[in-house]
């Protein structure tokens, strides 16, 4: 199924935190995420055991998070044949290979691109800090919609939240761990080529997850160490917690 908000129409807080919300719940666990990208690679589907048997989990495990994927509608359920007595078992397969998730913020190019000129007027180091204050005062506001209520996530915890968030947004986002240090991986920019012309844009989603991270655990740095803009095969954005 394919999951697409019209980028025409206007969310309401609540309707923009549940659609977030949703996202987040399946594809914010990394086993689920993985899980997902695998039976999206198996054309004839996968069933519990052999999820089970990749991943080294319980089959009840494994069947948790399938379950959890058709829920939302990102995977089709379907059965095996049987020629005995055995019970069909669940075949789960995806039937689009892609997910698109689309909000207002991706598909206003004439101001994101009118955004990367008027930066490009600034000196180097006050556009960096323009964009970064945009989006870390947007990112604070990504974080009351995602849960206004809880308090009490861990660094891991709010990273993996955050990589759900920017993924909501287009960003394809993740939280991985490098080394010592954990770290949110972007395989997509929804700035496009905006941020190819205008690099200093790349401030805006480093200060969204600054602005993210702290409203859900506390105040950190954030340091982009690579770029898709800048010709890196990924973003690659290094977070630390004061």
């Amino acid at each position: 199924m394919n999951k697409i908000l019209d980028s025409e129409q206007y969310l309401s807080p609540t309707e923009f935190s549940s659609a977030v919300s949703a996202i987040t719940s399946a594809f914010g666990d990394p086993t689920r995420r993985d899980i997902y990208l695998h039976v999206r690679t198996c054309q004839e589907g996968m069933t519990a055991s052999e999820i089970s048997e990749k991943f080294d989990l319980h089959t009840n495990v494994a069947r948790h998070h399938l379950d959890k994927l058709a829920a939302g509608g990102y995977l089709d359920v379907g059965w095996s044949a049987t020629t005995g007595a055995g019970r069909p078992a669940k075949i789960y397969s995806c039937s689009e290979s892609n997910i698109s998730i689309q909000f207002p913020i991706r598909h206003h190019d004439v101001l994101i691109t009118l955004l990367g000129k008027a930066l490009s007027l600034l000196s180097e180091k006050d556009a960096e800090q323009l964009a970064e204050e945009v989006g870390i005062e947007y990112g604070r506001t990504m974080a009351e919609s995602l849960s206004p209520e809880e308090t009490g996530y861990s660094f891991r915890q709010s990273l993996h939240v955050i990589a759900g968030a920017l993924t909501a947004h287009g960003f394809s986002a993740h939280a991985e761990q490098f080394g010592e240090d954990l770290q949110i991986v972007t395989e997509h920019c929804p700035f496009g080529d905006a941020a190819v012309q205008h690099p200093v844009i790349c401030a805006v989603d480093r200060g969204m997850v600054k602005g993210m991270l702290g409203s859900l655990y506390g105040h950190g740095t954030t340091t982009l160490s690579a770029s898709l803009p800048q010709g890196d095969e990924v973003c690659v954005t290094a977070v630390d917690f004061d």
